[in-house]
This record gives structure tokens, C-alpha cells and sequence, in this order.
């Protein structure tokens, strides 16, 4: 993906394929500095993904925003935070860091994340899934994430007493307390060795402590996945019904970093009334 042919072809098809999958609202995050061996600038890169999802979404009923993620590993946070911030009205909804938690902590980008912020733009940070509660510490109360790249880890914060009863720890306290959305990968979770399997995944306990808990399918190709498949794991895991399906969609859509109001009609207008009709079918 180093062209800017190739770069519009799969956002095309990204989109194309979460409509064909029932998706109505997606956030598709990528890096751009990845994309820069053929001599493509950071602007084009962008144009060329923007272009893509337009075309992805033509006669679809699906809306797409892009998150422009830094290498957590690199030292160009700060000009992608600029890069998210200069696209807020043109389909980016928010900045991200993504990478090798373990040796490279959010606070080393603590610029770019003071950027996003004086710019009134939106803010979610990969912590918790290689490194544990240090790292979510860290991105909240330091680095000010809105959301959770994973989080799984979370769990490293709660405790199960010995008559059976779960204490949370300060950290997991303040994820639940501010309903911090917590965006969970189950499979990719496997494969990344953060849960032994789908059925020892955290995500139905963290569920059945009212956590803010969204599903989500992080890489598709590599893990060779989709959300309803995601969805799917979790009925056959956790015995979830379509009413903890729609709660888990409400929660998604309740953190997306669009306006409140295009949020609420979607849920108001499409997700709510599409779930009421699969309860009551």
C-alpha cells in the first residue's frame, strides 16, 4: 500500500466489505507514515484514503470516519496529531498512538496528545493489551485518552475476594466510573497471546461488571475476522443474546468521536429500531 492507486482501492473495499457485513457507523484507523516508500507525502496519503472511503460509500447506507495513527515506536507523533487535526472536517475523527507498548509509554508523545487537546480534536491511545495497568494509568491521566485501544489488561486491576466477590483496584474504578470505552478485540487478543482463548476472554467478566465495553475486530485480514463473526464468538462463549448484542452497538456508538447529535440519530433512527426487530422476531 504504497501507491495512491493502492491506497484508495482498500479503503474502497474496506468500506464495501463493512457494508456488506451490516455495518452502519465504523472508525477505520491507520498510520500514514507507513505508506511513505514510494515517495508519496503524508497529505497524500490521506487524500488517496479519503478518496477510497468516498467511493466505498456510495450507495451505501454506511458512514465511515478515519482515526490517523503515529507509530508509538517513531518520532513523528506530533506531525500525524497536526495531519489528524488539518482533516477533523474532511472524515478524520481523531488522532491515535499504536505499537510496541513495552519500553515506548504514551508519555513520550505527550506533545501531539497536547495538540489534539488545544484543538478541541478527539484522542484514543493503544494501552493495556502487551503492558498493563502502568501504560492505561498513564494514557488517562497523563496523555488524556477519551478512549482505550484495547484495555484488556484492565483485569491485572481486579481482584476476586475469597467468597467469590470482584474488588476493582483505583485504576479499574476510574475506567468504570467514567465509562471509559474500552475498544476490546477478541480474537486479535488471542492471537497476540492477551487472552489463552474467546471463551477465557476478560471481555464477558469486564460485561458483567458494567464496564464500557465495544467489540471490535482490529485487523481483518490478519485475523482473518469480521464483527459479526466477533459477535458470534461471544454468543457461542458467553450466551450473549440480541440484547446484550444491542447494548454492546449502543456502547460503540455512544464513543464514537463524531457529534452527539449525528450519534443519536443514528441509534434513534437505524441501530435501535434494527434490534428491537430481531428481539421481537
Amino acid at each position: 500500500m504504497q501507491t495512491r492507486g493502492a491506497l484508495a482501492r482498500v479503503a474502497r473495499e474496506c468500506a464495501e466489505d463493512l457494508a456488506a457485513d451490516g455495518v452502519v457507523y465504523a472508525e477505520v484507523r491507520y498510520a500514514p507514515e507507513q505508506h511513505l516508500e514510494r515517495r508519496l507525502g503524508l497529505e497524500e496519503v490521506v487524500e488517496a484514503v479519503q478518496e477510497g472511503f468516498r467511493e466505498g460509500t456510495l450507495g451505501t447506507s454506511i458512514r465511515i470516519g478515519t482515526l490517523l495513527t503515529a507509530m508509538r515506536t517513531a518520532a513523528r507523533s506530533l506531525e500525524i496529531a497536526d495531519l489528524a487535526v488539518r482533516w477533523r472536517d474532511r472524515g478524520v475523527v481523531g488522532f491515535d498512538i499504536a505499537g510496541a507498548e513495552a519500553g515506548y509509554p504514551p508519555t513520550r508523545h505527550l506533545d501531539a496528545f497536547e495538540h489534539v487537546r488545544r484543538e478541541n480534536f478527539h484522542l484514543t491511545i493503544h494501552a493495556g493489551e502487551a503492558f498493563g495497568i502502568p501504560s492505561i494509568w498513564e494514557a488517562l491521566q497523563l496523555c488524556g485518552a477519551e478512549r482505550l485501544g484495547h484495555g484488556v489488561r484492565i483485569v491485572d486491576d481486579i481482584e476476586t475476594e475469597p467468597r467469590g466477590e470482584m474488588r476493582l483496584g483505583r485504576v479499574a474504578h476510574l475506567v468504570r466510573d467514567r465509562r471509559v470505552p474500552l475498544e476490546l478485540c477478541p480474537t486479535s487478543n488471542v492471537h497476540s497471546g492477551a487472552a489463552k482463548s474467546i471463551e477465557e476472554h476478560p471481555i464477558g467478566l469486564l460485561m458483567d461488571l458494567r464496564f464500557r465495553v465495544t467489540v471490535n475486530t482490529d485487523n481483518r485480514l490478519m485475523s482473518a475476522t469480521s464483527l459479526s463473526k466477533e459477535f458470534s464468538q461471544l454468543v457461542d462463549a458467553f450466551g450473549i443474546g440480541w440484547g446484550q448484542i444491542g447494548r454492546l452497538t449502543t456502547n460503540a456508538m455512544k464513543s464514537a468521536f463524531i457529534p452527539f447529535d449525528e450519534r443519536l440519530e443514528l441509534l434513534e433512527r437505524v441501530i435501535w429500531p434494527a434490534y428491537a426487530e430481531l428481539r421481537d422476531a
